[in-house]
């Protein structure tokens, strides 16, 4: 799907499907110039069913090309979440002639009264860019006899170690396998006692190495996503771990709770395989949801969406290594106009206001001299409906409420504040503006929260307060798709 201006809050910049249900991103690689998405997709309802594989391609990551269902369920069940990689070496012996698409999937078998559910890891490869399948005649290629909860294969290869490495949520854990040719594969090691969250099932994992900017070091990260349940108050959301991996046993060098994102809507995200070297990105996208609401969500005919795809970064602070993200570069080729903001002394109850009807907007403010208690963008939808941000000196935190945005009475839940944890003084922030969404990076991606929003009008203005104080602001800009 291309920049396509709809109603029904049909996002412009973000992939939607262009009807029924989608759901975790799956598959994402890169091959021949083009960006495969490949996510969970139910072609015949706009809530969660059977699931299938559906498929996008871009050349720029930023406009989408839907194509025709690339894998439906079979005889070992539904097609659950996966990953898929370029067999280069021919390692599977499915490309003779020149290299190929593997995918990495779960097959889901639903349980009942007299059988239990059953997850497995099955295959399939294409020989002409992901347009046709080819299911591996063996299939399944692993199995577990007893948990139920088996699934999410994300698989790389490892130069370093010379074979197929696969982490797979099992249950509150993630469990790493190896293989020489995707087919035949071995338990290493098992990875999440006592570490991160725990309060629900573990899913959706990914595992990466990723360079420490400013030193000669090289890290891994482990991402996991925590699924719902009935107690939690923010419904799904996604963890990680900074550590090392030596090819068998991946060991962090921290246990305490690292949210990769502070909203509520930023759920299953893993990153492209095989970007060229040259390229060298660690690129992500996520499912831009929460299991809590997500079944409910407004929308007509259609329902889900992805976030913006972001470039994730590790650097160091105060002795801790942690993730950066930000909004890939190729965004701001979409973008069909440029203001320049003027330099702001913004006092207590001075309110600067922008006119900015629009469509889309990305918003870019830095911040000197900061003497207030808080410091404030509110985001006018239409009328009374209007989407706050806030930051906080005395917390030190960034928190969106959404309450006023717009649609809200869909679930208890989604009218609730969303606040990130402490990330010092706010020096700049960047507010990516969608029909149905709102995308905040702070202090150069330290800090980020994703947010689903429901009104009338994506955007008709923007004002800048202050509280108890003074905030000097230099050097801003809006970007606009009007």
């Amino acid at each position: 799907m291309g920049i396509l201006k709809t109603a029904n809050q049909r996002p412009v910049l973000h992939f939607s499907p262009k009807q029924n249900w989608i759901n975790d991103p799956n598959g994402l690689v890169f091959l021949d110039g083009e960006y495969h998405l490949f996510y969970q997709y139910h072609p015949y309802s706009s809530v969660w069913g059977p699931m299938h594989w559906g498929h996008a391609v871009s050349k720029d990551l930023t406009t989408w090309e839907e194509l025709d269902i690339a894998l439906y369920p079979d005889d070992n069940g539904t097609i659950f979440s996966g990953s898929a990689v370029v067999d280069w070496n021919n390692t599977t012996g499915f490309f003779p002639d020149e290299p190929g698409i593997v995918a990495i999937f779960t097959s889901h078998l639903g349980g009942s009264e007299t059988s239990p559910t059953v997850q497995s890891q099955s295959l399939a490869y294409s020989h002409d860019n992901g347009r046709t399948w080819i299911k591996y005649e063996g299939n399944p290629v692993l199995t577990h006899s007893s948990n139920p909860d088996f699934r999410d294969p994300k698989v790389f290869w490892s130069e370093s170690h010379s074979k197929w490495i696969m982490a797979l949520a099992t249950g509150q854990t993630i469990s790493l396998y190896s293989s020489p040719n995707l087919i035949d594969w071995t338990f290493e090691s098992e990875f999440g006692d006592g570490a991160g969250s725990h309060e629900a099932v573990w899913e959706c994992p990914d595992l990466f190495e990723l360079a420490v900017q400013g030193t000669d070091e090289r890290k891994w990260v482990l991402l996991v996503s925590v699924g719902d349940n009935a107690e939690l108050e923010h419904g799904s959301r996604t963890q990680y771990f900074v550590g090392t991996f030596d090819g068998s046993v991946f060991t962090p060098e921290h246990s305490d709770i690292r949210w990769l994102d502070y909203g509520k809507d930023n759920y299953a995200g893993v990153s492209f395989s095989d970007i060229p070297e040259e390229d060298g990105r660690r690129i992500y996208v996520a499912w831009m949801n929460n299991w809590r609401y997500a079944n409910q969500i407004p929308s007509s005919g259609w329902r889900g969406s992805m976030t913006i795809p972001r470039t994730l970064s590790l650097r160091t602070s105060e002795g801790r290594t942690l993730l950066h993200q930000h909004p890939v570069k190729e965004l701001d080729h979409q973008f069909t106009e440029s203001v320049a903001l003027p330099d702001l002394l913004l006092s207590a109850g001075k309110e600067f206001e922008f006119k900015a009807e629009a469509d889309c907007a990305d918003l870019n403010l830095h911040l000197e001299r900061f003497e207030a208690a808080e410091f404030g963008i509110i985001i006018h939808h239409t009328g009374t409906d209007r989407t706050v941000l806030s930051y906080s000196a005395a917390d030190r935190t960034l928190s969106l409420r959404r309450e006023q945005s717009g649609d809200t009475g869909f679930s208890a839940m989604f009218p609730l504040p969303q606040t990130t944890e402490e990330l010092g003084q706010l020096k700049d922030i960047r507010v990516l503006i969608d029909a149905s969404s709102v995308e905040v990076f702070a202090n150069d991606g330290l800090s980020s929260i994703t947010s689903l929003i429901f009104p009338e009008k994506p955007l008709e203005r923007l004002s800048f307060y202050t509280v108890g104080g003074q905030v000097q602001l230099r050097g801003g800009s809006v970007k606009l798709i009007r």
